[in-house]
């Protein structure tokens, strides 16, 4: 049955189930009475480029590919009554031997911590280390919203989509947190540190399981949420028109408000051949849990206004992600607050207890602070069993039991230059919003998931298996994209930021890593060949027609792009010049034309202070079109931060070739060299590894630049992220978008044609005390 696929994870450990347990390194396991969540890290292979300098070598750089271990922490989720076979398959897969795990201390929370505790010193060999059950829930719910985009969210049962994501929120307290479970408990959180119970009330999941087995025959606690979502409260409840006959306005309350939980059932008549109430089960059930969540909601929000908290998150046994009781719960919240408040749930909820717990033991062993990013390859994702047959919940709800998170190499904090962190939303689009946007992407993406698994081949050519695991990438890459055709909410916010780098965590976990690295090398040296001729024409321009040549440029080498399907189609079947570029551009006026107002500001006598330019892709991009433009800023006095993608995608620039094209570009044009000697021309890591840009989570050291050098000018170049991304986002410092729109469908969206050009210069703003506006009314979202 479906219904009971909601508690059911697996009938059987697997290795599918258990990634990488053979070389796991520490534990940590959360056992409550109906589930166990076991927590491990693991050092995971990938491969990674290299790009290095050869003596005697013609080239600008070499690139090879070297094996490279990053660390994983992964989380399975499972019926409790599995705690003795799961133990067993861990035990038995484990590289390291019984003796090598004497010493070891497993960290263990969850009301399970005392029963199973010999049970796990037995089958593991460990030692077990008992830790606070709810100290462990908040710290692994501080964890979650600081570092997993999108993992809060609201549920809104009739809304198109049903989950409104909230985001990465890096200032996330205070906060209201609600474990519901068998009772109820309310925790205050103000920091990482310090947090108190305020109130709870024992009339929790216990009390509708218990009663609802009392009342019906039904023993599950998933049957009784099947019965509740069949059922029709009003014909239990007594409501206030039945005793007003209408609204009572005087008090403000609507006729349909629930007066008596259970209150026609005090006048209730008896069928006398079985002496049993009239009353269908499934209208009692759904009375009991309209009852208790709205008891609930109603202390949530009472203890919220007392404290003066405006975030609610509710997790436990009782919510695990299921619609009704999501939806039950905002109600209660939304009818007791008025509207105020919104009551909050998180993607994976089910694993705050095993993350706090495994975090506890890693920092005792490990002082040094990461930032964390989900594998979206490796994680589970929301169920909406509306859009879903039953055969088809039970396959994804297979699935809904592991969630995977890779430690960063860089720790990532917001932008500074954003005029507010708060209500920066970095996509353009939600596609889980637009119903057409999110068909002609999921289409485009899959038409190009086998052109992708042929470049990966391509890019290990002595590797003997990389067939094997290029047909693996495509095969699960479209079965994801299948997937969130029928259900985009499963893993946040769906948009074209997510496809792309939900690809790339599949590619990394098929083990490729920079498949465009051989074109991107040829396209650099070609392009730095062009270099010297190019800078002798624009120095050969009146300083009137320079700027405009410049800005070309930028445009005409940002039609270099390979992840762009039509432009692809063009480079492969034909040599094409800056100059043949800059003949398919769009003439002016252009579809987005700010250049007569950045002319006005580029040519006066009071220069900017330092210039952050977000980079795009590789050779004629980067080589043609920034590297002249970074030269004329520096001429005039701006000191310029380079910002390259930390990790590869597509044929975008990445940090380390960078450098490398940097330095060279430097060896044929005084200028850039001197500027790089005196450190006014830096090349930094952006800390991320997509063609789009979320300055929610930049490198910390880029971060600490910004502020140090006092950037007054951010630029952001190409489709990914100026288009994709960050086409309405406001900075508190003058802001150039640059971009070719290389899509035909994106460009008739906005009103344009192939080719179409943004050329947007925005002046700084200040904070307005006035609430944010809502999103984009750009004509993308129309």
């Amino acid at each position: 049955m479906a219904h009971k696929s909601y508690a059911r994870c697996i009938d059987l450990p697997t290795e599918q189930v258990f990634h990488n347990i053979r070389n796991a390194k520490r534990f940590a396991i959360d056992i409550g009475g109906s589930l166990a969540k076991v927590a491990y890290s693991s050092l995971v292979k990938k491969k990674s480029t290299m790009v290095f300098d050869e003596p005697d070598s013609s080239s600008i750089y070499n690139v090879s590919e070297t094996d490279q271990e990053i660390v994983r922490l992964h989380f399975v989720k499972f019926e409790t009554k599995y705690i003795e076979t799961c133990l067993d398959f861990i035990k038995a897969n484990l590289i390291q031997s019984r003796d090598s795990m004497l010493d070891k201390v497993i960290k263990v929370t969850g009301g399970g911590a005392y029963k199973y505790t010999e049970l796990i010193n037995r089958k593991l060999g460990v030692q077990v280390d008992k830790e606070d059950e709810m100290e462990c829930l908040i710290k692994g719910c501080n964890f979650l919203l600081k570092n997993i985009a999108d993992e809060a969210f609201c549920y809104l049962r009739h809304g198109n989509p049903e989950y409104k994501f909230q985001g990465v929120d890096s200032d996330i307290f205070p906060y209201l947190l609600v474990n519901i479970g068998s009772g109820v408990s309310l925790c205050k959180v103000e920091s990482e540190s310090k947090f108190e119970r305020i109130g709870g009330t024992s009339t929790g999941g216990g009390t509708f399981w218990g009663l609802g087995s009392l009342l019906t025959s039904a023993k599950e606690f998933d049957d009784l949420l099947e019965l509740a979502e069949k059922g029709d409260h009003k014909s239990v409840d007594m409501l206030v028109k039945d005793i007003y006959g209408g609204d009572y306005n005087a008090v403000g309350l609507g006729g349909d408000v629930i007066a008596s939980s259970f209150g026609k059932a005090a006048r209730c008549t008896k069928d006398t051949a079985q002496n049993s109430p009239t009353f269908k089960k499934e209208d009692v059930v759904r009375s009991l849990l309209l009852c208790i969540s709205n008891d609930i909601g109603q202390i949530a929000y009472l203890q919220a206004k007392i404290h003066n908290v405006k975030k609610i998150y509710f997790g436990g046994f009782f919510i695990r992600g299921h619609p009704f009781t999501m939806h039950t719960i905002t109600f209660a919240i939304n009818f007791w607050s008025k509207g105020e408040i919104q009551a909050l749930y998180l993607r994976h909820e089910g694993y705050l207890g095993a993350i706090g717990a495994f975090l506890k033991g890693m920092e005792e062993e490990d002082s040094e602070r990461y930032s964390w990013g989900e594998n979206l390859a490796g994680s589970s994702g929301l169920a909406s069993p509306k859009h879903m047959t039953v055969s088809l919940m039970q396959e994804l709800t297979n699935n809904f039991s592991m969630l995977e998170i890779n430690r960063l190499e860089r720790a990532l904090q917001p932008c500074p230059l954003l005029l507010d962190v708060i209500s920066y939303f970095p996509d353009t689009v939600d596609l889980t919003q637009d119903k057409d946007a999110r068909d002609y992407w999921l289409k485009c993406f899959a038409e190009g998931a086998n052109k992708t698994r042929l470049l990966a081949i391509k890019s290990q050519p002595h590797e003997v298996d990389a067939t094997e695991r290029a047909d693996k990438f495509l095969q699960k890459y479209l079965e994801r994209l299948k997937s969130l055709e029928i259900n985009p909410c499963a893993y946040g916010s769906l948009t074209v930021r997510s496809l792309l780098d939900t690809s790339a965590h599949f590619l990394e976990e098929s083990l490729f890593t920079d498949i465009f690295s051989q074109q991107k090398q040829i396209e650099n040296e070609q392009a730095l060949r062009l270099l010297p001729q190019r800078l002798k024409y624009l120095d050969e321009l009146p300083l009137s027609e320079r700027h405009f040549e410049m800005a070309l440029g930028i445009l005409a080498g940002n039609v270099f792009d390979w992840g762009a399907k039509e432009v692809c189609s063009i480079l492969e079947t034909q040599q094409m010049s800056l100059q043949d570029a800059q003949a398919k551009l769009q003439k002016r006026p252009w579809l987005f034309d700010d250049f007569d107002a950045w002319l006005a500001r580029i040519t006066q006598p009071h220069p900017y202070r330092c210039a952050v330019i977000f980079c795009d892709n590789s050779g004629m991009d980067i080589i043609l079109g920034i590297f002249p433009f970074a030269r004329h800023l520096l001429s005039v006095g701006t000191n310029v931060i380079l910002c390259a993608n930390s990790q590869p995608s597509l044929n975008d620039v990445v940090y380390g070739e960078l450098l490398w094209v940097v330095k060279k570009a430097g060896d044929v044009c005084p200028i850039l060299q001197e500027a790089i000697r005196d450190g006014r021309l830096k090349v930094m890591e952006s800390g991320q590894g997509s063609p789009c840009l979320d300055l929610r989570l930049i490198d910390e050291h880029l971060v600490v630049a910004i502020k140090e050098q006092e950037a007054d000018l951010i630029v952001i170049e190409g489709m990914g992220r100026a288009v994709h991304t960050n086409f309405d986002a406001t900075f508190a410092c003058d802001a150039l978008k640059v971009a070719v729109i290389k899509n035909r469908w994106l460009a008739n969206r906005f009103g344009g044609e192939m080719f179409s050009v943004m050329f947007k210069y925005e002046k700084g703003r200040k904070v307005s005390s006035s609430p944010s506006p809502a999103r984009s009314s750009s004509p993308v979202h129309r």
